[in-house]
């Protein structure tokens, strides 16, 4: 995991996200959880209301990029209960779910994925951000 600058959660996503991975833990997510755990120890905390509109958050749509690949996908980040592949909801646990959270448009990752490969990953767009759009989290 390499990364150019911190990312951004917000102080709920933060709550919210730290009971995922209390949650999931034991059993055969622990790897997933543990790797979310260490990204989130380097992010920088603000409030739902201060968070720029270009920072992927929970519950946001991103387009990202393969920058290998140059292949390009738009999906929408949720927690584990949420996730529907074919709908394009994409879990935290993910590999790909844990590397975009918390990063900003053009913003770029080097993030392990499964079978020992490791992609990188840039945000190209966050088109809709809930926070952006005033849909805070109750």
């Amino acid at each position: 995991m390499t990364q150019e600058r911190p990312i951004i959660v917000t102080e709920t996503d933060l709550d919210r996200l730290q009971r995922v991975i209390e949650q999931y833990s034991s059993g055969p997510n622990a790897p997933l959880a543990e790797m979310l755990d260490v990204e989130l120890g380097r992010a920088e905390v603000t409030s739902s209301q201060e968070v720029p509109p270009d920072v992927v958050t929970m519950n946001s749509t991103v387009v990202f990029e393969d920058e290998e690949t140059g292949t390009r996908r738009e999906v929408t980040l949720c927690y584990p209960w949420d996730a529907r592949g074919d709908e394009g909801r994409v879990s935290v646990l993910a590999p790909v779910g844990s590397a975009l959270i918390g990063l900003s448009v053009g913003q770029s990752i080097a993030w392990p994925m499964p079978g020992g490969r490791t992609r990188t990953l840039r945000i190209v767009a966050v088109p809709y951000q809930p926070e952006a759009a005033g849909h805070f989290h109750l």
